[in-house]
C-alpha cells in the first residue's frame, strides 16, 4: 500500500511522512515545490499542484490512500482523478461547516463537502489552533519582544506531531472511515502564557506588547502571502480570525481527548512543542 501525502512542505505533512516511514509504510510525498520539503531520504517526492489538476495523475498512480490539506481551489480537479482511492484523510478545521458565516470554517466545510460528494471514503481531522503557527514569533522571541493584539486570548494549541499521529492511525488502521475528529492540545493558554513558555525555552525574558489591529492585519496578510497561502490571506479570512481571537479573550478554549482516544497517548503540551522547536527560538 502506497500512501500519498500532499502539501509536502507543511509541518503536519512532514511529521506524517516521518511517522509512516517509521512504521514501515510506503510513502509518496507531493507538493508544488517538493525540492524544498526537507523530507527524510528514501521518500519518493513528486511535483503536483492543485492549480494544475493534470499534475496529480503521476502522483496518484499506484496510490491507495491520501492525506490532503483542505482547500477549495483546485480540489475538484484532484478528487476527479482520485476516484480509485480507498480513503482520503482531509486536514480540515474545528467547526468546519459549509453554511458557516465564518470565512475560515465555511471554507473548510466546503472542502469537506467536496470530499463527501466525490464518493471517496473519508476521514476528517479538525484541529483548532496549530502550535506551529507560533513559529511566526521566532524572530520576535529572539529579539525579546512579541506584539499581539489580544494578549489575553486563549487557545488550546495542538502539536503538529499529534495531528500527524491521528492521521497515521486513520490511514493505517480500521475503524476511522466516516469519522470527523475534533483535535486540540491538552490545555488552553493565553497569549501571555505562550510567550512566557517561549521565553523560558529561549533562555531570556520576552516582553509582550499589545499590538495595533491595523498593524496586525498588515503583518498577517504579508505572512500569508509569503507562505503562498492565497485565499487564506484574504481580508475576509483575516477578519474572521480577528473575531475569533477577540471572542476568546478571557475565555478558555474547550479541549478534547481525541488524540488519546485515537492514538493511545495523550496530546503533547505547548511546553513540549516549544521544547521540540527550541532551536527556532534560541
Amino acid at each position: 500500500m502506497t500512501i500519498l501525502v500532499t502539501g509536502a512542505r507543511g509541518n503536519v505533512a512532514r511529521a506524517l511522512v516521518g511517522q509512516l516511514l517509521e512504521d514501515g509504510h510506503e510513502v509518496r510525498a507531493a507538493g508544488r515545490d517538493p525540492g524544498r520539503a526537507r523530507l527524510p531520504g528514501g521518500v519518493e517526492v513528486v511535483a503536483a499542484d492543485l492549480a494544475r489538476p493534470e499534475s496529480w495523475d503521476a502522483a496518484l498512480d499506484g496510490v491507495t490512500k491520501a492525506f490532503l490539506y483542505a482547500g477549495t481551489a483546485g480540489l475538484a480537479g484532484f478528487l476527479s482523478r482520485a476516484g480509485g482511492l480507498a480513503q482520503v484523510v482531509l486536514l480540515s478545521a474545528l467547526g468546519a461547516d459549509p453554511a458557516s458565516e465564518d470565512a475560515i470554517t465555511r471554507a473548510h466545510g466546503e472542502a469537506e463537502q467536496a470530499v463527501r460528494d466525490s464518493g471517496i471514503p473519508w476521514t476528517f481531522l479538525r484541529p483548532g489552533g496549530f502550535a506551529a503557527n507560533r513559529l511566526m514569533w521566532a524572530e520576535p522571541v529572539r529579539d525579546g519582544v512579541v506584539r499581539d493584539p489580544f494578549p489575553d486570548s486563549h487557545a488550546a494549541l495542538i502539536h503538529e506531531a499529534d495531528i500527524a499521529a491521528v492521521a497515521a492511525c486513520a490511514l493505517t488502521s480500521s475503524g476511522h472511515l466516516g469519522a470527523a475528529y475534533a483535535l486540540t492540545g491538552p490545555e488552553s493558554l493565553t497569549v501571555r502564557d505562550q510567550v512566557s513558555v517561549l521565553g523560558r525555552v529561549a533562555g531570556h525574558p520576552v516582553r509582550l506588547e499589545t499590538q495595533d489591529l491595523g498593524d496586525y492585519r498588515r503583518e498577517l496578510a504579508a505572512a500569508f502571502e509569503a507562505r503562498g497561502l492565497g485565499r487564506v490571506g484574504s481580508a475576509e479570512v483575516i477578519e474572521a480570525r480577528i473575531r475569533r481571537l477577540a471572542a476568546l479573550v478571557d475565555r478558555p478554549q474547550a479541549t478534547t481527548e481525541t488524540v488519546l482516544a485515537v492514538t493511545g497517548r495523550p496530546a503533547r503540551s505547548f511546553a513540549e512543542w516549544a521544547g521540540d522547536h527550541a532551536g527556532d527560538f534560541a
